[in-house]
């Protein structure tokens, strides 16, 4: 097996794996027997646990290895995303969070059940449950493609399988015996396992620029840009306040991913802290990785660079990994991106099982057998688990064939998706929670409408180029004014 680890590289690598292997263990010996337990562990982690989480789940693979990407080839203007995503967190924990626990959920669904009737809670459950898959399937297969490059110096069929099964199997260990507890405790680990990585990395790279005038380089070809005050720009300021905000209100509280950690708080007030201090922790580590980034444009300013690997793009961070890292570094940043990627996994599998059984399964089995006892649901919820983790698993592979076999890019389609169902979701509960107007029977209309617009704005379609933002605010937009066409009849 040709690979590009040295012995250092895999004594790190199997130490981590080893330090996974024995906190699985730690963090699953509670006896859990409830589904509350199981997906919110009973309201009782602690609110910067549960912030760290968060910042765990919101990063991936993808992340780690493309922050950098972003200003080598741009500038830090990225970070603004991130201070929009502080407005939509505040938004979140002023408007959502307490309507959450008002009636103490376990999902975010569960808020409609009381507007809209259980059809609107099944609605938005099944639209979530196949946007997530997709879009966390071609992460997962983004993940996997890093991993096989850099242990195996490929990516064949088989190898690209292992590295699946690696990050799957990783996942499985926390969320299957320990639910949402054991994810919380274990981001914490993967957090500070690549933001160690991270900072390793810069050091490395910062001392072989020795006699570098790093910033002057910087300044002249316009790198040190924090600010984008253009009207089309990505991350300008009026894409900032609107429809990247939105996408960051979706985000962090109606999507099941990310908001199953703040309902495992043990009161809103917590929740919505957990929410604003995971924000603030995480726009330092973005400076982190886009900082990389400006160093590794110092660094190949003067250079060939190929960023190609086995006829698929990689990042600038990749090829440094690939060419430039020495024994033991590759080794800590391969575990980095592992972490980084398990961080999203496992948080994802116990969100899309939480969905499955509490807002689908449970009220169909209650209604068909109202005795149906709580051992049952447990179990079922974690067969729920398993069958996403295989869902997930072939949503991975199958990425793997259609990217080399078709002219068409599902990855761009499968990540997005995600992004379409959010229209349609801010929709349905802004009118849910901010008006009195809408039915159960609007509801459904909403969510595709939103959903379509964004895909229908998207370049593959009709050869539109409309900025995200605009696609993101256009869509909410009309799935809003759906909702608003119909009103309750006692009204």
């Amino acid at each position: 097996m040709n690979s590009s680890f040295g012995a250092l590289d895999w004594a790190i690598f199997a130490g981590y794996f080893l330090l996974l292997a024995l906190s699985s263990y730690l963090f699953s010996r509670t006896k859990i027997g409830s589904t509350r337990e199981y997906f919110s562990a009973s309201n009782t982690m602690p609110m910067f646990a549960v912030a760290i989480s968060i910042l765990a789940t919101s990063q991936s693979a993808a992340t780690f290895l493309g922050v950098p990407e972003f200003s080598y080839s741009h500038n830090f203007t990225l970070i603004g995303f991130y201070f929009s995503s502080l407005l939509g967190v505040i938004f979140v924990a002023k408007y959502f969070v307490p309507k959450f626990y008002e009636i103490k959920a376990i999902t975010v669904y569960e808020l409609l059940e009381s507007r809209y009737g259980a059809c609107a809670k099944k609605q938005t459950a099944f639209m979530f449950l196949i946007g997530r898959v997709m879009a966390s399937g071609a992460r997962l297969y983004i993940a996997s493609l890093a991993i096989s490059m850099i242990l195996f110096l490929d990516i064949t069929v088989i190898h690209m399988t292992l590295s699946t099964l690696i990050l799957l199997l990783g996942a499985l260990a926390y969320t299957y015996f320990g639910g949402v507890k054991s994810v919380i405790l274990s981001d914490v680990i993967q957090a500070l396992t690549y933001i160690s990585a991270g900072l390793v990395v810069i050091f490395y790279l910062y001392t072989s620029l020795d006699g570098v005038n790093i910033l002057e380089i910087l300044k002249q070809n316009n790198k040190l840009i924090f600010l984008d005050t253009s009207l089309d720009g990505k991350f300008s300021i009026i894409g900032l306040v609107t429809g990247w905000f939105l996408l960051n209100i979706a985000a962090f509280g109606l999507d099941q991913d990310m908001t199953q950690r703040v309902l495992s708080c043990k009161n809103k007030n917590e929740a919505s802290n957990s929410l604003l201090l995971s924000i603030l922790l995480t726009i330092p580590i973005v400076l982190l990785f886009l900082t990389i980034g400006a160093l590794l444009f110092v660094y190949y300013q003067n250079s060939d660079v190929v960023q190609s690997f086995d006829g698929e793009k990689i990042t600038i961070f990749m090829y440094y990994i690939l060419n430039e890292m020495p024994e033991g570094l590759r080794g800590f940043v391969t575990v980095g991106a592992i972490a980084a990627a398990l961080s999203s996994t496992n948080s994802v599998l116990g969100a899309l099982a939480s969905v499955a059984i509490e807002d689908i399964y449970k009220p169909y089995k209650l209604k068909q057998e109202s005795q149906t006892t709580e051992k049952h649901f447990l179990k079922a919820s974690r067969s729920a688990v398993l069958i996403f983790a295989l869902l997930l698993f072939m949503m991975s592979i199958g990425s793997y064939f259609w990217q080399r076999y078709s002219d068409l890019s599902l990855i761009s389609f499968a990540l997005g998706v995600m992004a379409f169902a959010y229209t349609g979701l801010l929709g349905v509960f802004f009118s849910a929670i901010f008006t009195s107007r809408g039915t159960s029977k609007s509801v459904p209309f909403a969510l595709v409408g939103g959903f379509f617009t964004v895909f229908a704005l998207q370049p593959y379609t009709f050869g539109l180029h409309i900025g995200f933002a605009w696609q993101i605010t256009l869509g909410t937009l009309l799935s809003f004014l759906v909702m608003q066409i119909t009103t309750p009849k006692h009204s």
